[in-house]
């Protein structure tokens, strides 16, 4: 989709150009903002390094461990569905830690691998479960302390003071956090979108695929789970 955007903007430029009589106006921003692109990615890679080369360091030093288990009890509340001994936990933990931090590059790879095991306890293939839902809305809006990119593209960019924006996005980051999260648990309340309702509707059109890589955990919390043959189990 977003292709289809860039290529429409991009059109749209052009046409208004030659009908304005502004296409070499149009061909020289061009020219002149791909080479500040260019000068851009380059300022990013240094001060990307130095960040990325401190989030090793506090993966060494194993503060990211403590960040984890800190912030564990409230996860075990946002994610009461999902045992605590669960390995789905500790990459679900380990991907905020870094979106704290703002190392979006280094919080990637712990939110494929919370999914890839959130889907271990999902019973179908291809509905989302209450905790995939809440999981990516706080990973979409998460809390971030330290933004390294936007500090890294606005140094690169000549900023005087590269991190007069840490106050204004630590704030509206918890307010699009706690947004998010509240919206998950109202709509989630809501009929048409409740997980056993939602596979009841895939069951009756015959459309409900079962997921093979559904493993039975021992930690479960005791509570009424989701039933794939219309029934309740306890």
């Amino acid at each position: 989709m977003m292709n289809y955007i860039w290529v429409g903007l991009v059109a749209i430029a052009v046409i208004t150009g030659i009908f304005t009589g502004n296409i070499a106006d149009v061909q020289s921003a061009v020219f002149d903002f791909a080479q500040s692109s260019v000068d851009i990615v380059f300022g990013l890679i240094g001060i990307m390094v130095f960040w990325m080369g401190l989030m090793r360091v506090a993966e060494e030093s194993g503060l990211t461990e403590k960040i984890a288990l800190f912030v564990k009890p409230v996860m075990t509340r946002l994610f009461p569905d999902v045992p605590a001994d669960h390995p789905a936990l500790g990459a679900i933990v380990m991907n905020l830690a870094a979106n704290v931090l703002g190392l979006g590059d280094a919080a990637t790879p712990f939110g494929l691998k919370a999914m890839k095991e959130l889907q271990t306890l999902n019973k179908t293939k291809d509905i989302a479960t209450d905790a995939m839902v809440m999981f990516l809305a706080i990973n979409t809006s998460s809390v971030t302390l330290i933004h390294t990119t936007v500090l890294a593209m606005r140094s690169s960019a000549g900023a005087a003071m590269a991190t007069d924006v840490v106050g204004p996005i630590i704030v509206a980051t918890v307010i699009s956090t706690v947004t998010a999260v509240i919206a998950v648990l109202l709509l989630g309340k809501l009929r048409i979108w409740k997980l056993q309702n939602v596979i009841d509707k895939e069951r009756a059109a015959g459309t409900l695929v079962l997921n093979p890589d559904y493993k039975e955990w021992e930690g479960l919390p005791a509570k009424k789970g989701i039933s794939i043959d219309g029934r309740v189990s306890e």
